[in-house]
């Protein structure tokens, strides 16, 4: 599966009632850690079909920035059932992700 794009308007349908653990991203393009998280994340999207993953750029969306409090990107987030359950913040190994969504 690929990654999916969120906005503030496909929010809540494909992060908040999703059926499966949303893996999500909080990155911006200007940011260098962001883009070296961004292959992994793309491999996590590929190979665990069993996950949403979805990617919000906190400067196009900076509301779901704020209701999340992210201080720092890029910042991982494990929601399920529409709560958050496991987060991350800056550039963590391939392995370390996984493990977050277990």
């Amino acid at each position: 599966m690929s990654e999916i794009i969120l906005t503030a308007q496909n929010f809540e349908s494909e992060v908040m009632q999703s059926d499966k653990p949303v893996l999500v991203d909080f990155w911006a393009t200007w940011c260098g850690p962001c883009r070296m998280l961004a292959p992994v994340i793309a491999q996590i999207a590929a190979e665990h079909p069993e996950i949403k993953v979805g990617k919000i750029d906190v400067d196009e969306e900076p509301e779901l920035a704020i209701r999340y409090g992210i201080a720092s990107i890029p910042t991982l987030k494990v929601f399920k059932n529409g709560a958050v359950t496991k987060s991350s913040v800056g550039v963590i190994p391939k392995p370390m992700i996984e493990d977050l969504l277990k």
